[in-house]
């Protein structure tokens, strides 16, 4: 009897130790990213394009990236002065992380000072503050003002043109050249509807205090003698319009990127290549309308709520409870709030120690028998790695049936 009980404990012993090289299954593959690139890239139904003389235009929801309307989105068009989102971009990821302050001084290059177009007349050798220029951009678009915050911040214009390339890369915008940081250049400088889109969702979500200075209709440059007033007539016309930047050359058309907010819902109506400013502004109108008439933002489920449990091995504790890791809004039409279903995949284990707050799974919120949006379900508590002499024990109960009824 001895000699048997001694068996099955090194039996027992052997399997603990052949748990721990069990290895934890694999996070779900579903890719649950809010990335600009890849919920601005999301497929519209074209059926919903109105009748725009643009050549092309996008209509998508800033908080989640959602398309609610496009027309030749990934077609490659010059953009003029809408190249300057993306210097704005790069210039106020350069301020938030603290390479340059709104105090620092810029001083005017020659080169910034030889800049056409639009511009607030730079002399060379003059100094003004870095919110100064940013202001000229943003309001007046000023083209020597944006090539002398490019210089501040890389040292030259091609080195400041090389990291807009790169940012471009970063956010997935595939159709998108730059060759300059202002615009002015048409041949083999282009981008699309989409990709201006993807870079005005990023400055306005990760940069918001960039629409305190579009939204501003006019101010001054050089101690009040010179005007600056802003190119972007929707700030002065449309109810919650907060940006973005305009954009005119003879090939590119007359171009907007607008951004609006109502009911706590920013949207971004982009139109490029259009044939009059009127109809600029006109169309982008209807964008937003279109928008704000047949969208809402509505909160669907709650920070905290419980979506299941996975088991853990080798835990003090036997499972953990997961649960949403955020507040769930969604990009819904209006009226459809009660369609929407949701679906929870969970791991199907995972290996102690678990950390408070570790992704364990997720919820797929589908409208229409389409994915409207996703959210990470993680664990509600943390859980210790138990000690092999509890394991041990644990497996001996197991294995004999101690405790069972």
């Amino acid at each position: 009897m001895i000699k048997k009980t001694i068996a099955i404990l090194l039996l027992v012993t052997a399997m603990v130790a052949n748990t721990a090289i069990i290895p934890a299954v694999a996070a779900p593959q579903n890719n649950v990213s809010q990335d600009a690139a890849k919920a601005a890239g999301k497929k519209a139904d074209s059926s919903k394009t109105l009748d725009l003389k643009a050549k092309a235009a996008i209509l998508i929801d800033a908080g989640t990236g959602n398309i609610m309307m496009e027309k030749n989105s990934h077609e490659k068009l010059p953009i003029a002065s809408v190249t300057k989102v993306m210097s704005m971009l790069l210039i106020m990821e350069a301020i938030d992380s603290g390479k340059i302050t709104y105090e620092d001084k810029v001083q005017v290059s020659d080169h910034s000072y030889n800049m056409g177009g639009s511009q607030v007349y730079l002399k060379p050798g003059e100094e003004f503050t870095v919110m100064e220029m940013l202001k000229a951009v943003a309001i007046h678009s000023a083209n020597d003002a944006v090539v002398a915050l490019a210089e501040k911040v890389s040292g030259s214009e091609e080195a400041f043109v090389d990291l807009m390339n790169q940012k471009a890369k970063e956010l997935g915008m595939n159709d998108t050249n730059f060759l300059d940081c202002n615009g002015l250049t048409d041949e083999g400088h282009y981008s699309s509807a989409n990709d201006v889109a993807i870079m005005s969702r990023e400055l306005i979500e990760k940069h918001p205090k960039i629409l305190e200075i579009t939204t501003i209709w006019h101010d001054t440059f050089r101690n009040g003698s010179f005007s600056l007033d802003n190119t972007n007539k929707l700030i002065n016309s449309y109810n919650g319009c907060n940006g973005l930047k305009t954009g005119f050359t003879t090939k590119a058309g007359y171009c907007l990127s607008a951004s609006a907010k109502r009911n706590n819902m920013q949207i971004i109506a982009v139109v490029l290549g259009e044939p009059d400013m009127d109809t600029r502004f006109s169309e982008s109108k209807k964008l937003l309308d279109y928008g704000f008439a047949n969208y809402e933002i509505s909160q669907i489920s709650k920070s905290g709520d419980e979506m299941g449990s996975v088991e853990v091995r080798k835990g003090v504790g036997m499972s953990v409870k997961g649960v949403l890791k955020s507040d769930v809004s969604l990009l819904i039409q209006k009226g459809n709030k009660d369609q929407i279903k949701h679906s929870v995949k969970m791991m199907d284990f995972v290996e102690a120690p678990v950390k408070q707050g570790q992704k364990i799974g997720e919820v797929s919120f589908e409208s229409n028998g389409k994915i409207v949006g996703k959210a990470d379900v993680v664990a509600q508590a943390e859980i210790k790695k138990a000690s092999f002499v509890r394991l041990f024990f644990r497996m001996v109960i197991g294995w004999f049936g101690i405790g069972r009824k």
